[in-house]
């Protein structure tokens, strides 16, 4: 999946930046139910307020994502700007703004470039060239549907999801089809901007977990919808995998 122009293409969609979603670059930070049966619960700190996430993680003001099958082998994802188009590799995501053409949509960032023409799209650069295919779209998560949720990743076998509070650094987990529920405080261990990288881990010693949320074309193992984030929770010695998006008001 990963060779020559198909590996170049992959590292030149990087992560991107966007002003008002992230505060620092390359930096390491620190941040101070229902029926089912609750593992732990607590609440941070009154003081204690929600990270900064990278933009790469997030929408914008794209409505819906598409995911593309490209030749060679590799996988992209897309969320259409009104003047921009975000993309997720493999490798991360990279924002790109629209430029003049005849037909079609098509955008660039140095000498990356992509060209939409309805449901086919071809990605350049001077290393290579890729020819996608639009698979399957979903439409993003709003605030209005996930009220106080800044972040949320779900998985499958066993069907698991996670939210991130939009206001203090608290995470919810339900486990297991939701048959075991947890909200617990965090910190994070490691905020890496340029990376669209962030690892969080639990702020209570005698409940620890570890989150991995790096940007990158992620799709759900059983529907194959596209998400702009690949996710992995670890928690009692299991190893949860899955997507995710992050969600502005």
């Amino acid at each position: 999946m990963k060779r020559s122009a198909v590996l170049m293409l992959s590292a030149a969609i990087g992560t991107f930046s966007l002003s008002g979603c992230v505060s620092t670059t390359n930096t390491q930070q620190e941040t101070s139910n229902g029926g089912a049966s609750s593992i732990w619960g607590s609440t941070p700190g009154k003081s204690a307020k929600a990270p900064y996430l990278p933009s790469s993680l997030f929408v914008g003001e794209a409505t819906n994502f598409v995911g593309w099958s490209c030749s060679p082998s590799q996988n992209l994802v897309t969320a259409a700007q009104p003047d921009a188009l975000r993309v997720w590799s493999s490798a991360g995501g990279q924002q790109l703004p629209q430029t003049v053409v005849a037909s079609g949509s098509r955008y660039e960032n140095g000498d990356l470039s992509v060209w939409l023409k309805g449901d086919e799209a071809t990605v350049e650069n001077t290393r290579g060239r890729l020819e996608c295919q639009a698979q399957v779209q979903r439409d993003s998560l709003r605030r209005a549907e996930k009220p106080g949720v800044m972040f949320y990743a779900t998985g499958n076998e066993p069907g698991w999801s996670m939210s991130l509070a939009n206001d203090v650094p608290k995470i919810d987990l339900s486990l297991d089809y939701g048959e075991r529920k947890a909200s617990l405080p965090y910190r994070v261990s490691t905020l890496d901007n340029e990376a669209g990288r962030v690892i969080l881990v639990s702020g209570r010693s005698d409940a620890p977990f570890e989150a991995r949320i790096e940007a990158g074309a992620c799709f759900d193992d059983m529907s194959g919808t596209p998400w702009p984030a690949k996710v992995t929770l670890t928690l009692n010695g299991e190893q949860y995998r899955g997507c995710g998006q992050g969600i502005a008001p």
